[in-house]
């Protein structure tokens, strides 16, 4: 075993934390600045002219303007909106993710949970897609193509534990849009994975998905839509692996890892995650930790997201204490040359 990890090992059985005290915004890197001081969930525009992102959980979406930082609400003229998720279409228009309205958090994420089509023309309504899904989305900057997952929460003809993974195409051509061409490209009988869509890559032929596991664990996988192969990231990596946000060339993905908390000799799984770098070679051995805010303690870095022209990831300053999603702030990494 390593030195250092002996040292953070001996620090722990004895009572220490390996972490520090103090606020990570105040010590921010020079690369790192602060976007906005409330939000969640940040989804670069296909342009990168602008970060949408959502308020709060169950709450509104809104974006800001990268040029002028002026924020406009999305949603704010819709009573009780409780919406999970904001994220750009390659035409300019949204989609939402989130419930009618809100009843329990569990039952409202769960259950509830389902599509939305929100055009970009000020004072537009969110319109309902007729499908109900799992957790988020992954929604190409190159055309409308989508991909969600159900469970039998959403979905009750699944088995208890089943999971889908499901790629569509957003229609416009009638009108009210509407989802086409629905087919389910992967199945996981059981809760020994439990899928989760996350990003296009390779001219939308490729994806990545994440594969929740039993006990907290998490991995990272991708999968060829063609040949329906994939191919576990982060086999050799181990502990809590979310993969969020993929690098434009396709080559490397951003991932919520613990995997500084291990070398630290103490995780809390999601709950002590960090954002690094991955190269989708199926190695796992070039994992490049980007962001420190979980060297601190109760902080952590979560839910990156990368422009499509690769100089920039939003992500937010999040707390350990809170549950998946929560943020306190929208952050943007300038990518050094």
């Amino acid at each position: 075993m390593r030195p250092l990890l002996l040292l953070a090992l001996a620090g722990v059985l004895c009572g220490q934390s390996p972490r520090k005290q103090g606020d990570p915004l105040a010590a921010l890197p020079k690369n790192i600045e602060i976007l906005t001081h409330f939000g969640e969930r940040a989804d670069f525009s296909p342009s990168n002219t602008e970060v949408a992102f959502m308020a709060k959980s169950f709450g509104d979406a809104f974006v800001i303007d990268l040029k002028t930082r002026a924020i406009r609400c999305l949603t704010c003229s819709i009573p009780g909106a409780a919406f999970l998720r904001v994220m750009h279409l390659s035409n300019g228009d949204y989609i939402l993710i989130g419930a009618e309205k809100f009843t329990d958090i569990r039952t409202s994420r769960s259950r509830d949970n389902e599509l939305w089509y929100l055009a970009r023309k000020p004072g537009s309504k969110p319109v309902r897609l007729g499908q109900k899904m799992s957790e988020g989305a992954a929604i190409s900057k190159k055309s409308m193509k989508i991909a969600f997952s159900e469970t039998s929460g959403q979905n009750p003809e699944l088995p208890k534990g089943a999971s889908n993974l499901i790629v569509a195409e957003v229609d416009l051509s009638a009108g009210a849009p509407a989802l086409k061409n629905r087919q389910v490209v992967i199945s996981s009988p059981d809760n020994r994975c439990t899928l989760e869509a996350q990003d296009f890559y390779d001219n939308d032929g490729r994806m990545t998905y994440t594969c929740y596991e039993p006990k907290g664990l998490s991995s990272v996988w991708t999968l060829d839509l063609a040949t329906k192969k994939t191919v576990n990231q982060t086999a050799q990596i181990g502990s809590y692996n979310e993969v969020e946000g993929i690098f434009p060339d396709g080559q490397y993905t951003c991932v919520e890892s613990d995997r500084q908390g291990v070398l630290m000799g103490a995780t809390k799984l999601f709950r002590d995650i960090d954002i690094w770098k991955l190269k989708l070679d199926g190695t796992g051995k070039s994992f490049e930790r980007l962001t420190h805010f979980n060297d601190y303690e109760g902080g952590k870095a979560s839910n990156p997201v990368v422009s499509t022209d690769g100089r920039m990831m939003a992500f937010q300053f999040a707390r350990s204490a809170d549950e998946a999603g929560v943020g306190y702030g929208i952050l943007l990494m300038h990518f050094r040359k």
